[in-house]
């Protein structure tokens, strides 16, 4: 009788993570809370996302409805938007650095040029078009990988595969924090040029200017770098396509072929349109590697915790 009274709670590996990273974000917001303007509307979205967390936990039982499950699913998609932009109010202010000219030594004790610069040799309005869709699908792979296995019944690989994607975009934040950085559009380019050095056939220019809404740069900004989200070592197209790849393909997706065309495109694309320094794109695949490494281990670890066996740990 004592049991039957006890609140049950369906806490996933990825809601652990979550909770765990709202923790540090706040931790940030109040250890710097002289410098970051906007602590306040941080701390109650932090708060916020918990109390969803616990609430889609209590709701998302044992013989519940579906639909509680879709819910305990898919808040992860506009939560990793709103992590996103959380560190655009953190990053800068506690920051006040950003190491574009250490990545573009390293870049250049590689090379012994600039890649971008290369890669503008063979540029032309229909490779750039190409690239600068291909780039923009980066959002939706993950989309299309849990669609895919919840299609085809995989629903334990959809959990393990949410947890690997959200705990890598979470791991390519802090990298945002460590090393915070703007990129060769702005460093080695003009910024305002790329249409002219870069030009497209229809959708180009379309798309450039949603990513850079997504990047918080005001359109017709005087100083765009002011603006723009330190978010690019590691790069976090890298890896996280890389991971969506990977995920395709261990688990059979229907689509791995199509990921691993795009995600080749999509990866070339981050320099050739010169979002990334190359260095990016290495740190990006180490920071997969750290993803598939530690998570594999942290996935386990929790489901042996909260369900007292380790049966369930087969990945």
């Amino acid at each position: 009788m004592k049991d039957s009274h006890k609140v049950k709670l369906n806490i996933t590996p990825t809601d652990f993570i979550v909770v765990l990273f709202c923790l540090f974000l706040s931790a940030l917001n109040i250890i710097y809370i002289g410098k970051i303007n906007h602590w306040k509307g941080n701390l109650v979205i932090n708060i916020l996302i918990i109390s969803y967390v616990i609430f889609i936990s209590y709701k998302d039982r044992k013989g519940n409805s579906i639909v509680w499950k879709h819910f305990h699913y898919w808040y992860l998609v506009p939560l990793i938007l709103i992590f996103f932009k959380e560190l655009y109010y953190i990053i800068d202010p506690i920051r006040g650095v950003i190491y574009d000219d250490i990545l573009i030594k390293i870049d250049r004790m590689i090379f012994k040029t600039d890649p971008t610069y290369e890669l503008y040799k063979i540029a032309n309005p229909y490779l750039t078009e190409l690239l600068q869709i291909a780039y923009s699908t980066f959002f939706f792979l993950p989309i299309i990988l849990g669609v895919d296995f919840i299609l085809t019944g995989k629903f334990k690989e959809l959990d393990y595969s949410v947890f690997i994607i959200v705990y890598g975009f979470i791991l390519s934040y802090i990298g945002y924090i460590l090393v915070p950085a703007i990129g060769p559009r702005f460093t080695l380019h003009n910024f305002d040029s790329k249409e002219i050095e870069l030009p497209g056939i229809f959708l180009t220019n379309f798309l450039r200017e949603v990513i850079n809404l997504g990047e918080s740069i005001p359109k017709g900004a005087i100083d765009p770098a002011k603006f723009v989200q330190r978010d690019v070592f590691p790069s976090g197209h890298t890896q996280m396509t890389l991971l969506v790849m990977i995920l395709s393909i261990k688990f059979k997706s229907r689509m791995k072929y199509f990921f691993i065309v795009d995600g080749i495109l999509l990866i070339f694309a981050t320099v050739y349109l010169r979002y990334h320094y190359v260095v990016d794109l290495i740190g990006g695949f180490i920071f997969m590697l750290l993803t598939l490494w530690s998570g594999k281990y942290i996935y386990n670890w929790w489901i042996s915790v909260s369900e007292g066996f380790r049966e369930n740990s087969w990945f």
